[in-house]
């Protein structure tokens, strides 16, 4: 995520209109929920909030989409971290109001955030058990073993609305497949050691 260019810190003193400090967290909310930063709806409720016009309404509504999407995107969870992004002739009581708010939603809209990201297929469950394949002809008799792996998986809540979708995957692994799929497992878990020792 591109960090807060100087147009939009100066874009965000637009706020030193609002009414109250109500009025400025009422929008940060609203600004860091917009789907695009401009909507429509958003922009003509800030025009008549801080009286001001629609281009400098939409101004403000990005460069506040913007900032605390950036602050979320990047993590940035203490005072320090949020006043350091600002410039430095910053409106100071503005730039302090809004590292309160911010750092009242953050956690909030970090859920929020991670709550409407599209992921892969949750694992649920799974069951596995060594089959042995057996075939004769009239030269032997052969047996294989094999192993059969059921994943049962769970689609994107944020795609599937009230109804979780869980869908099982059967896959059949000879030993060859298997050795190489515990190997690299192996190898995962090797990296994933050696990075939590650090």
């Amino acid at each position: 995520m591109a960090p807060v260019t100087e147009e939009q810190f100066a874009a965000l003193q637009i706020l030193l209109k609002a009414s109250s400090k109500d009025v400025v967290r009422q929008l940060c909310q609203e600004c860091f929920s917009s789907s695009t930063g401009s909507s429509s709806k958003l922009i003509d409720s800030t025009c008549s909030k801080l009286s001001v016009t629609s281009e400098e309404a939409a101004q403000l509504v990005c460069s506040l989409h913007n900032l605390t999407r950036h602050i979320v995107y990047r993590g940035l969870s203490s005072a320090e971290e949020i006043l350091s992004l600002f410039p430095e002739n910053f409106h100071q009581s503005l730039k302090n109001l809004l590292t309160k708010i911010i750092l009242e939603n953050v956690a909030v809209w970090r859920n929020e955030a991670q709550s409407s990201q599209i992921s892969l297929p949750r694992l649920v469950d799974m069951d596995w058990r060594v089959d042995i394949k057996t075939s004769s002809d009239s030269i032997g008799r052969m047996a294989v073993p094999t192993c059969l792996l059921q994943l049962k998986v769970q689609e994107d809540p944020a795609l599937c609305e009230d109804n979780p979708v869980i869908s099982a995957v059967t896959v059949e692994l000879n030993k060859e497949t298997l050795d190489t799929m515990l190997e690299g497992l192996g190898r995962i878990r090797d990296q994933l050691s050696a990075v939590a020792n650090k």
